[in-house]
Order: structure tokens, then C-alpha cells, then sequence
């Protein structure tokens, strides 16, 4: 029988947030190191800011230039990375466990005494606006970016790449000033897990960040969400039609997420789901079609998106929504048991990796304040009935959708 897993949750007297996970027969440690700083933080005229600093903060430190962080980094075996998202920044580190204080401390060095040389100010700005032209030429990613602001809201549903006329506004002093208001110890979260001594990790974390920054503590109930219903299309020149329709879910926290989780299982997950057999399979309308979720602290939001031919967009349209209403008429036993276990599945194999486990356990401190044990986030997706599938399904209407098209023919007739 399988020990249950120990966590070890706390704040360290230098403010920042710390969740640990020991896991002692590893041979890798993992951490995650997120700080509330986001696109929500961003000056209204200075959008893509966020995502220069993600870009630049390594180019350069009081002890480092940006080739010798590299190689100290690549010289412990280290796999650092970093993403910049609408409330926070995570930075994040794989190690074999015998470097993970030496990994922590590049890291301390990088956030707590950045120089932002000039030299790579400019060139971040300028490889901005390249992926910005690049965009042009990805549908799926064009099409979030374009129905963000009236998924979310103008906050929310920011890009990290901005717009052209923003990213050419950003200076170094922009970094400086984002960089001295948002990042400070009582702004951070830190979750590690895999062979590591959590005393000593907290210890050294405490002599690390003491004294960094004196920004306010985030806000924890995140920023609001301000959803925009209605059908908008986007001429393009393109084969094919690129279409995404999406509505407020729950938050991570809401009692009913398992079974909003399950919903979404059981419409896109694998190649039995409801969209793949009905929609690709049996009637070939896409080439490609998804369900997902996406949760800001404190919000949900649901996504169908499809690929499909000017033609067959109506249709497609109509039959996207058809399979979810009519989840809440015909779900099996069969169906739900499916989708339980895919999940259940997916959260034992990931298990397995230190780096999946310590990215699930920062997004329970993310969203829920705390770590929540894999055993019982299984408890709850397990305890779904199909009568919660259908009282779901009937206490959460479709009846206000957000709708983009990208291609060359608007829909006809949709009504959001």
C-alpha cells in the first residue's frame, strides 16, 4: 500500500510562501519559483513589458553577465526555464538534488540583482516584434490572442507580446521600475519537491530573499474577470476556417471543478471523446477540435476551439455545441468511468516525474493556498455521479458565448 504523500506548507520570515513535497528515493529535485508579477501589472502603455523583463532578467547581474549565468547554470546540469503569464511569473528548475541550493542561489542573484544591460533591452523588444509578425502565421495562436481581451477583459486578457506600438515604448528604466515594484519576497511563492532537505532548503531560502523588496503582498483574490459575449469574426486569407467559442467556468476552488473537470474529459480527452468521434470522425467537419479550461485565480474559463473549411463552419458550429448539451441527456456509466480514470491515470503517471509534481503542487498554492494531496484531488473527481454531470451541465448554461472566427466567411446566424 502506497505511503501517503507528506507536504510541508509555510511562510518563511522573509515573506515568501513556501510548499514542499520530500520525495527522498528521487535522484532529481524540482522547484518552482513564481512571483506576482504579470501581464495584469503591466502600465496600460507599456503592454508586452512583462514578457521584455521575463526575457531580459538573466542578460545580466551584479556578480553575472548573461553567458556567465548560462554556463553556472549548465555547469550544475541544470534545466532552468521561465514563463511569463496574466497574473505572475514562474521561473522554474530541474536538478540532480546535490545542486539545488546552488541553483537556488543563480537564481536569487538573477531576481534580486539584475543590471538589465541596455544591449539586450533592445534586442528583447525587438525579437518581440518579430514573434508579433510571426503570429500572422499561426491561426491558433492568433485567434487566443484575439478573443482574449473579450474573454477576460481588457486586465486579463492581455498578450505577453503586447502590440508593435507598446513594445517599441518600453525603455530599460520601464524595466527597472516594474522590476522594483513587483518583485519582492513577500510577492513570491516557492514550491519544491524530490530528495531534498525542506529545513535546510527553507533555511537557505530565508537567507537568500531576507530583505528583498518591500512591494506590497499579492492580492489574493486575483484580478476580476469581465467577460464580453458575442459572435466577432477576423478576415484572413486562409484555407482554412479557424473558430473558438468560449464561456465563464468555475474557479479552481468551487466545489463542483471536479465535475466541470470530468465534463471537459469526457467532451476532448483522447480519441473516444465526444468531439473526436462525432465531430471528426463520424462527420468530418475539422481537421482539428479541442475542449479545454484555463483558471485565473479566483475564475474559470471553457474553450471548444475547431479547424475547419469556410463551408463547414455553421455547421461546425452548431455541432460543437450540440455534443455538449448533449452530454446532459445520454452520458453513460461507461462514458464517466472512462473519463475518471484518463484523469485519475494522468495524475498517478505524473506522479512519477519530480518536475510534474512540483508544477502541480505550485499551482495548489496558486489557486487553493495550499497543497492539495494528489489522493485527495482523486477522492473528488471519483465521488462524480452522473446526476452531478447532468445538474452541471443544466445549472451552467451556454446561453452567453464568446465567438471568433478567423478565416474568410463571419458565421451566419450564430447568436452569442
Amino acid at each position: 500500500m502506497a505511503t501517503p504523500d507528506t507536504y510541508v506548507h509555510r511562510t518563511l520570515d522573509c515573506g515568501v510562501e513556501l510548499a514542499a513535497l520530500p520525495l527522498p528515493g528521487r535522484r532529481t529535485a524540482a522547484y518552482d519559483l513564481r512571483v506576482f508579477a504579470g501581464l495584469v501589472h503591466e502600465p496600460a502603455d507599456r503592454l508586452g513589458l512583462a514578457g521584455t523583463l521575463e526575457e531580459t532578467i538573466d542578460k545580466g547581474t551584479q556578480r553575472y553577465t548573461a553567458q556567465q549565468m548560462t554556463d553556472a547554470f549548465d555547469a550544475i546540469g541544470a534545466q532552468a526555464s521561465s514563463r511569463v503569464g496574466r497574473e505572475s511569473t514562474i521561473f522554474r528548475c530541474a536538478c540532480l538534488p546535490e545542486y539545488i541550493e546552488q541553483a537556488l542561489e543563480l537564481h536569487a542573484e538573477m531576481l534580486r540583482r539584475p543590471t538589465f544591460p541596455e544591449e539586450f533591452c533592445r534586442v528583447a523588444v525587438e525579437l518581440g516584434k518579430q514573434e508579433l509578425t510571426a503570429l500572422e502565421d499561426d491561426p491558433g495562436e492568433l485567434s487566443r490572442r484575439l478573443i482574449a481581451p473579450h474573454a477576460y477583459g481588457p486586465l486579463l486578457g492581455r498578450h505577453e507580446l503586447g502590440t508593435a506600438e507598446s513594445l517599441e515604448s518600453i525603455r530599460r528604466n520601464d524595466l527597472l521600475e516594474y522590476w522594483q515594484r513587483n518583485f519582492s519576497a513577500r510577492r513570491m511563492q516557492i514550491a519544491v519537491g524530490g530528495a531534498v532537505d525542506v529545513d535546510r532548503f527553507a533555511r537557505r531560502v530565508d537567507e537568500l530573499f531576507g530583505g528583498f523588496g518591500d512591494g506590497a503582498a499579492a492580492n489574493a483574490n486575483g484580478c476580476r474577470l469581465e467577460f464580453s459575449p458575442g459572435v466577432r469574426h477576423q478576415m484572413k486569407e486562409l484555407e482554412q476556417q479557424h473558430m473558438l467559442i468560449c464561456w465563464p467556468g468555475l474557479s479552481m476552488t468551487h466545489a463542483d471543478a471536479p465535475v466541470e473537470q470530468l465534463v471537459l474529459a469526457m467532451l476532448s480527452d483522447g480519441m473516444s471523446s465526444r468531439l473526436f468521434v462525432e465531430v471528426r470522425e463520424k462527420q468530418g467537419l475539422v481537421y482539428w477540435v479541442n475542449a479545454w479550461d484555463e483558471h485565473p485565480r479566483q475564475a474559470g474559463m471553457l474553450f471548444m476551439g475547431a479547424s475547419t473549411t469556410p463551408a463547414r463552419c455553421d455547421q461546425t458550429f452548431r455541432t460543437l455545441l450540440r455534443e455538449v448539451d448533449r452530454l446532459g441527456e445520454d452520458v453513460t456509466e461507461e462514458e464517466l468511468r472512462r473519463a475518471k480514470t484518463g484523469i485519475i491515470a494522468k495524475s498517478q503517471t505524473h506522479g512519477d516525474i519530480t518536475r510534474a509534481r512540483v508544477g502541480e503542487l505550485s499551482g495548489d498554492l496558486f489557486h487553493y493556498g495550499r497543497p492539495m494531496p494528489v489522493e485527495e484531488k482523486n477522492r473528488k473527481i471519483e465521488a462524480v455521479t452522473i446526476s452531478d454531470v447532468r445538474r452541471y451541465l443544466k445549472d451552467n448554461r451556454r446561453d452567453k458565448l464568446c465567438v471568433l472566427t478567423l478565416g474568410t466567411r463571419p458565421l451566419e446566424g450564430a447568436v452569442a
